[in-house]
């Protein structure tokens, strides 16, 4: 049994998959804002939240704020394809540039890691579960969870919490 001393204090304590299945350690990414963001390929909210995804960051990147897309089926199965369609798709159709990770589960038994700690930190409005495609969490510079976002917050609208961040 792990001791609560080993429990994962911030973001920065995993290590996930990248879309090619290499280890990539979160802590790489100390000293930054992160958005974290679960992804789908084929949702209604698609359009809009990659264009948008990708205005933040082409803004912030620079100064500071890396985004981090993984990939989910969960969600009316909208991201059916392999890791490499997925990023051929948001390569592709919507220019990211942002790293997208390995596909994940985010809620249940075989929810990832991370999104088990996200969940933990900040609950949503209808408990830990992650209701939809693009729910996002952002992480300030020492890795904590500082906000979490609905599927519909549009990103160009959380852009000010990242500022702040990015500022402090």
């Amino acid at each position: 049994m792990a001791s609560q001393s080993d429990a994962p204090k911030s973001v920065y304590d995993f290590t996930v998959k990248d879309a090619r299945g290499n280890d990539v350690n979160l802590g790489d990414y100390k000293g930054k804002v992160l958005l974290i963001v679960n992804v789908a390929s084929q949702c209604g909210l698609t359009n809009s939240n990659y264009t948008e995804l990708n205005q933040v960051y082409d803004k912030y990147k620079g100064k500071g704020l890396e985004i981090l897309a993984f990939p989910c089926n969960q969600f009316g199965a909208q991201e059916p394809g392999t890791n490499e369609e997925i990023v051929e798709f948001a390569c592709t159709r919507f220019k990211a540039e942002f790293p997208i990770f390995d596909k994940v589960d985010v809620n249940g038994n075989s929810a990832a890691p991370l999104y088990k700690f996200l969940k933990s930190s900040k609950g949503g409005l209808f408990g830990d579960s992650i209701k939809w495609n693009f729910s996002k969490f952002l992480v300030d510079k020492e890795g904590n969870v500082v906000e979490r976002y609905a599927p519909t917050t549009s990103p160009l609208s959380i852009e000010k919490d990242i500022k702040k961040l990015l500022d402090a």
